[in-house]
Protein backbone atom coordinates (compact mmCIF):
# COMPACT_ATOMS: atom_id res chain seq x y z
CA UNK A 1 0.00 0.00 0.00
CA UNK A 2 2.60 2.42 0.93
CA UNK A 3 4.74 1.33 -1.58
CA UNK A 4 1.63 2.01 -4.49
CA UNK A 5 1.02 5.73 -2.58
CA UNK A 6 4.85 6.31 -3.40
CA UNK A 7 4.78 5.23 -6.92
CA UNK A 8 1.65 7.24 -7.69
CA UNK A 9 3.21 10.54 -6.03
CA UNK A 10 6.30 9.87 -8.15
CA UNK A 11 4.61 9.88 -11.11
CA UNK A 12 2.73 12.94 -10.75
CA UNK A 13 5.66 15.08 -12.06
CA UNK A 14 4.80 13.01 -15.69
CA UNK A 15 1.44 13.91 -15.45
CA UNK A 16 1.49 17.58 -14.87
CA UNK A 17 2.61 18.47 -18.34
CA UNK A 18 -0.42 16.19 -19.95
CA UNK A 19 -2.76 18.41 -16.98
CA UNK A 20 -1.38 21.54 -18.52
CA UNK A 21 -2.09 20.43 -22.15
CA UNK A 22 -5.40 19.97 -21.20
CA UNK A 23 -6.72 22.59 -19.38
CA UNK A 24 -4.24 25.63 -20.90
CA UNK A 25 -3.81 27.13 -17.66
CA UNK A 26 -1.65 26.74 -14.93
CA UNK A 27 -4.73 26.57 -11.65
CA UNK A 28 -6.80 24.64 -13.89
CA UNK A 29 -3.71 22.31 -14.22
CA UNK A 30 -2.66 21.74 -10.25
CA UNK A 31 -6.56 20.99 -9.58
CA UNK A 32 -6.79 18.63 -12.54
CA UNK A 33 -3.25 16.95 -10.83
CA UNK A 34 -4.30 17.12 -7.29
CA UNK A 35 -7.81 15.38 -8.42
CA UNK A 36 -6.31 12.74 -10.23
CA UNK A 37 -4.09 12.12 -7.66
CA UNK A 38 -6.80 11.58 -4.95
CA UNK A 39 -8.79 9.41 -6.86
CA UNK A 40 -6.00 7.29 -7.46
CA UNK A 41 -5.16 7.04 -3.84
CA UNK A 42 -8.73 6.24 -2.67
CA UNK A 43 -9.02 3.40 -5.51
CA UNK A 44 -6.20 1.78 -5.14
CA UNK A 45 -8.10 -1.11 -5.03
CA UNK A 46 -9.22 -0.58 -8.54
CA UNK A 47 -6.01 -1.20 -9.69
CA UNK A 48 -4.73 -4.14 -10.94
CA UNK A 49 -0.89 -5.63 -10.24
CA UNK A 50 0.59 -6.06 -13.49
CA UNK A 51 -1.10 -2.77 -14.96
CA UNK A 52 1.17 0.53 -15.94
CA UNK A 53 0.25 2.73 -13.32
CA UNK A 54 1.54 5.60 -15.25
CA UNK A 55 -1.20 4.65 -18.02
CA UNK A 56 -3.87 4.23 -15.86
CA UNK A 57 -2.99 7.56 -14.20
CA UNK A 58 -3.07 9.00 -17.57
CA UNK A 59 -6.40 7.48 -17.91
CA UNK A 60 -7.82 8.94 -14.94
CA UNK A 61 -6.72 11.82 -15.58
CA UNK A 62 -8.53 12.52 -19.25
CA UNK A 63 -11.90 10.95 -17.73
CA UNK A 64 -11.50 13.60 -15.03
CA UNK A 65 -10.86 16.58 -17.74
CA UNK A 66 -13.62 15.15 -19.54
CA UNK A 67 -16.20 14.91 -17.36
CA UNK A 68 -15.68 18.17 -16.32
CA UNK A 69 -15.88 19.34 -19.47
CA UNK A 70 -19.04 17.57 -20.29
CA UNK A 71 -20.58 19.30 -17.12
CA UNK A 72 -19.38 22.96 -18.14
CA UNK A 73 -20.59 22.70 -22.33
CA UNK A 74 -23.85 21.25 -20.58
CA UNK A 75 -24.25 24.21 -18.07
CA UNK A 76 -23.29 26.63 -20.25
CA UNK A 77 -25.70 25.33 -22.73
CA UNK A 78 -28.61 25.12 -20.35
CA UNK A 79 -28.41 29.13 -19.27
CA UNK A 80 -29.97 32.07 -21.59
CA UNK A 81 -28.71 35.00 -20.69
CA UNK A 82 -30.94 37.10 -23.10
CA UNK A 83 -34.01 38.74 -21.86
CA UNK A 84 -36.39 37.08 -23.42
CA UNK A 85 -36.94 34.00 -21.54
CA UNK A 86 -40.90 32.97 -22.98
CA UNK A 87 -39.33 29.65 -24.33
CA UNK A 88 -37.86 28.59 -20.85
CA UNK A 89 -40.18 29.98 -18.46
CA UNK A 90 -43.46 28.22 -20.52
CA UNK A 91 -42.08 24.48 -20.43
CA UNK A 92 -44.17 23.30 -18.22
CA UNK A 93 -47.04 24.62 -20.28
CA UNK A 94 -45.67 22.67 -23.84
CA UNK A 95 -46.80 19.70 -24.98
CA UNK A 96 -44.75 17.05 -26.19
CA UNK A 97 -45.64 15.61 -29.68
CA UNK A 98 -44.30 12.20 -30.19
CA UNK A 99 -46.61 11.47 -33.06
CA UNK A 100 -43.76 10.84 -35.15
CA UNK A 101 -41.68 8.60 -32.57
CA UNK A 102 -45.15 6.07 -32.31
CA UNK A 103 -44.62 5.75 -36.09
CA UNK A 104 -41.29 5.11 -36.00
CA UNK A 105 -41.94 2.98 -32.96
CA UNK A 106 -44.62 0.98 -34.88
CA UNK A 107 -42.53 0.64 -37.80
CA UNK A 108 -40.09 -1.41 -35.82
CA UNK A 109 -41.96 -3.35 -34.29
CA UNK A 110 -43.82 -4.49 -37.21
CA UNK A 111 -40.20 -4.77 -38.90
CA UNK A 112 -39.64 -6.78 -35.94
CA UNK A 113 -42.24 -9.07 -36.18
CA UNK A 114 -41.94 -9.88 -39.77
CA UNK A 115 -38.47 -11.74 -38.64
CA UNK A 116 -38.58 -15.43 -38.90
CA UNK A 117 -38.08 -17.01 -35.25
CA UNK A 118 -34.67 -18.00 -35.87
CA UNK A 119 -34.09 -14.13 -36.13
CA UNK A 120 -36.08 -12.15 -34.03
CA UNK A 121 -35.34 -14.35 -30.88
CA UNK A 122 -31.91 -14.01 -30.67
CA UNK A 123 -32.13 -10.09 -31.81
CA UNK A 124 -34.78 -9.22 -29.37
CA UNK A 125 -33.06 -10.67 -26.50
CA UNK A 126 -29.76 -8.74 -27.51
CA UNK A 127 -32.29 -5.93 -27.57
CA UNK A 128 -33.57 -6.31 -23.89
CA UNK A 129 -29.70 -6.90 -22.94
CA UNK A 130 -29.24 -10.12 -23.06
CA UNK A 131 -25.35 -10.81 -23.76
CA UNK A 132 -24.45 -12.96 -26.60
CA UNK A 133 -23.14 -15.85 -24.45
CA UNK A 134 -26.30 -15.64 -22.30
CA UNK A 135 -28.40 -15.67 -25.38
CA UNK A 136 -26.17 -19.01 -26.90
CA UNK A 137 -26.92 -20.54 -23.33
CA UNK A 138 -30.27 -19.67 -23.05
CA UNK A 139 -31.67 -20.70 -27.22
CA UNK A 140 -28.45 -24.22 -26.88
CA UNK A 141 -26.97 -22.81 -29.93
CA UNK A 142 -22.79 -22.07 -30.61
CA UNK A 143 -21.84 -18.54 -29.83
CA UNK A 144 -20.98 -18.04 -33.41
CA UNK A 145 -24.74 -18.63 -34.43
CA UNK A 146 -25.81 -16.41 -32.22
CA UNK A 147 -23.90 -13.60 -33.54
CA UNK A 148 -24.79 -14.09 -36.85
CA UNK A 149 -28.53 -14.44 -36.33
CA UNK A 150 -28.47 -10.85 -34.99
CA UNK A 151 -26.19 -9.62 -37.64
CA UNK A 152 -28.81 -11.22 -40.30
CA UNK A 153 -31.34 -9.65 -38.12
CA UNK A 154 -29.88 -6.14 -37.85
CA UNK A 155 -29.44 -6.32 -41.76
CA UNK A 156 -32.61 -7.14 -42.28
CA UNK A 157 -34.45 -4.88 -40.04
CA UNK A 158 -32.38 -2.19 -41.64
CA UNK A 159 -33.49 -2.97 -45.59
CA UNK A 160 -36.81 -2.92 -44.14
CA UNK A 161 -36.47 0.72 -42.41
CA UNK A 162 -34.43 1.91 -45.24
CA UNK A 163 -36.99 5.01 -45.33
CA UNK A 164 -35.96 6.70 -42.25
CA UNK A 165 -32.20 6.82 -43.11
CA UNK A 166 -33.32 9.18 -46.13
CA UNK A 167 -33.10 12.85 -44.71
CA UNK A 168 -36.57 14.24 -44.19
CA UNK A 169 -38.06 16.58 -47.51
Amino acid sequence: MLDFNRSVISLSSNLQPYAINLTKDMDGAKDLLQETMLRALSNREKFKEGTNLKAWLFTIMRNIFINKYRKKVKHNTLIDTTDNHYYINSAGNATNNRAEGNFVMEDLTHAINNLSADYKVPFTMFYTGYKYHEIADHLKLPLGTVKSRIFFARKALKAQLQPYSQPMR
